[in-house]
């Protein structure tokens, strides 16, 4: 297997090396034939690397501990779903989780592109196979996921408890989906700027990959979340962690990316920013990659020491450097073909969100550099601490949520003052009746943010009704069409816009989660014996014993908790403490009641042979919003990339937005 794997990644990266060098040498007229030999180059790499990834796949689920990462990471023990999930436990095998992804990548946009960008796909694919060649090397000659030991262990170590989550089954390779990703929109900017053409056909090409890559990225932070959450402990589902923010700060710049297109596209405008935006975006990706194996930061996501650090570093400057010298070099040939005409316009909002998405990203940037840039130059780490994001972060979601509301509802080059009136007179009253129903449910006095946020999402939850309100009355008063077959159709053909919409509404559900969790949750640890009971936030929780599992995986040693309202039984809760056999590693098992409008979360930190049972109680309204605004970012997303019929575009360009301006 050892010998396979190896002779597969090396394979794979001669055909990198072979379809870079035939794509550029194919630009020159007449050399079609070699475009589309380097073409079926890329498709023999995303072969090879899949001949990789089996063979290491396979490898973990025959239990080959000849090999150190099935050795280090793995164990006859473990479940197939965890064997093949401890592939990306391990250095090695991430980065060929990687390479495989943007490999597959690179053979589904040439495969999609076969008849069309003609002139960009050479370059496209060039910059794809580089990036694979940098990942393929450090596959073959730095770390080898297919390295040998020279003294065959009988049992492996097994999969890092804390990675035994169904969870953690599918976060990192979201990550990686969204983060590789990000890649072609970046491959074709850069044939945009290489072959200098630099109208809207490259963005007209890769916006549903961001959009793609986008969703998946931030699925991966959801999801992420949601194991943090369920399996750390804490109550809490995000720390700002270093590799939590690595993963933050691209989605952030990508939805800027997103919304700045539009103003391209529509207005000509922001052609420079749009190519800053995706280098940054691209970046920023690497340097997430770079963090977690750098062993400059100490974090749980992070995979500790690592000699790989210098070669990340080295390449992320090549690529910043190399785009942004070509960037400068075509700046003559990027000038806007309009201007800004009013700062109350739907471009001057949408660059309003850019600043702010920017901004935050360069807030959470330095926070995450700040402990490691004040080690180098005092000799002490200085650690960010939660209060100084979150000082940053509420003034700029809350900011950013209302222009989720306002962007849609303004026109495009100047909006008027009765069209002001027009749309947000209904948005602003609704918001401003629902203060006094809200200060009276919380205290406002200790929550004004998460009051403030409330009302803020009162807001742009009324202004996106207003717009499905609007859209549904044009297309029923066409006749023909019952009320709900009228919102149908209308989402139906302008899938981009409602899809936009419904990521809106998303976003609202998801700030209003924070708020409420945050501002609202209780916090208590108790010590209650068998037959006690102790009192948290209404709810009485009595201790009704001990009990124990086991199987040759792990023992499980967990506390019934009755939790009750007056003499009614609420829910029956184990939290427990897991220790495996393999090492003796110990995790916690949290238990949770989750409702509409709350969370009762259980940590069991201590169970004592006398039965004294000491856990950690967490109350934490409205965290279920969270999760469920992340399922409708999802479906938003996907409603906005779904590509629409030929028929549906030329109506959808010929007919009126509701409010008379052209569709989007």
């Amino acid at each position: 297997m050892s010998l396979l794997g190896r002779t597969a990644l090396l394979l794979a990266l001669v055909g990198a090396i072979y379809v870079v060098v035939m794509s550029l040498a194919s630009r020159r007229p007449g050399r079609r034939a070699w475009e589309m030999s380097a073409e079926r180059g890329v498709y023999a790499v995303f072969g090879l690397t899949s001949l990789a990834i089996v063979t290491m796949w396979t490898a973990l689920v025959t239990d080959a501990f000849e090999l150190r990462n099935v050795a280090e990471y793995s164990s006859s023990t473990l479940g197939t779903g965890y064997k093949l999930t401890a592939l990306w436990g391990s250095q090695a095998g991430s980065l060929l989780l990687w390479a495989w992804i943007l490999s597959g990548y690179a053979a589904v946009a040439v495969y999609l592109n076969r008849g069309r960008n003609r002139q960009l796909m050479p370059v496209v694919m060039a910059v794809l196979m580089g990036i694979a060649i940098f990942f393929l090397g450090v596959l073959s000659f730095v770390t080898s996921p297919f390295e040998t030991l020279a003294t065959v262990p009988e049992e492996g170590r097994g999969l890092n408890p804390l990675l035994q989550n169904v969870y953690m089954q599918i976060h990192p390779p979201l990550l990686y989906l969204g983060y590789v990703g990000l890649s072609v929109p970046f491959a074709f900017a850069m044939a945009a700027l290489v072959t200098r053409k630099l109208d809207t056909s490259w963005i007209t090409s890769v916006r549903r990959w961001t959009i793609v890559s986008w969703l998946f990225l931030g699925m991966g932070i959801v999801v992420g979340a949601k194991w943090a959450y369920e399996t750390l402990g804490w109550g809490g589902y995000w720390a700002w962690d270093p590799v939590e923010n690595a993963a933050f700060m691209p989605w952030l710049v990508a939805t800027a990316f997103l919304h700045s297109v539009m103003v391209q596209e529509r207005r000509g405008m922001l052609k420079v920013w749009n190519m800053v935006l995706v280098i940054l975006t691209f970046t920023l990706c690497l340097f997430g990659t770079f963090l977690t194996r750098s062993g400059i930061i100490a974090s749980v996501h992070a995979f500790g020491e690592s000699t790989l650090g210098p070669y990340f570093l080295v390449f992320i400057i090549a690529v910043l450097v190399a785009s942004t010298a070509l960037l400068v070099t075509r700046l003559p040939l990027l000038r806007s073909e309009h201007s800004l005409e009013s700062y109350i316009s739907r471009e001057a909002i949408f660059l309003f969100n850019n600043l702010l998405l920017v901004g935050l990203a360069f807030a959470v940037f330095w926070g995450t550099m700040f402990p490691i840039l004040s080690e180098a130059a005092r000799g002490e780490r200085i650690t960010v601490g939660q209060g100084y994001y979150e000082q940053v972060a509420l003034p700029i979601g809350i900011a950013l949520l209302i222009l989720t509301g306002v962007g849609p509802l303004i026109a495009w080059r100047k909006a008027s003052v009765a069209q002001l009136k027009r749309r947000f007179t209904v948005p602003l009253a609704v918001a401003i009746a629902s203060i006094a129903p809200l200060a009276l449910l919380t205290d406002a006095g200790q929550s004004w943010p998460a009051l403030l946020t409330i009302v803020a999402g009162v807001f742009v939850t009324a202004c996106i009704t207003g717009e499905f309100w609007r859209g549904t009355k044009v297309r029923h008063a066409l006749g023909g069409v019952s009320w709900p077959g009228a919102l149908v159709s209308m989402v139906g053909r302008n899938r981009r816009r409602y899809g936009g919409y419904i990521v809106h509404l998303a976003v609202v559900i998801l700030f209003i989660g924070f708020a409420g969790s945050k501002a609202f949750s209780t916090e208590a640890d108790i010590a209650i014996r068998e037959g006690e009971s102790a009192s948290v936030a209404g709810f009485v929780l009595v201790n009704e014993g001990a009990t124990r599992s086991s199987d040759e995986h792990k023992e499980v040693t967990s506390v019934r908790i009755g939790v009750f309202r007056g003499d009614e039984r609420v829910t029956t809760l184990d939290p427990g403490i897991i220790t495996y056999s393999v090492d003796e590693t110990r995790a916690s098992q949290v238990a949770i009641d989750t409702r509409p409008d709350r969370d009762l979360y259980l940590f069991l930190s201590q169970l004592q042979d006398d039965g004294l049972a000491r856990v950690s109680v967490f109350v934490n309204p409205l965290v279920g919003w969270i999760w469920f605004a992340g399922v409708m970012i999802v479906l938003g997303g996907l409603l906005a990339a779904w590509p629409s019929r030929p028929a549906e575009r030329r109506e959808r360009a010929a007919s009126p937005a509701p409010d008379g301006r052209a569709a989007a």
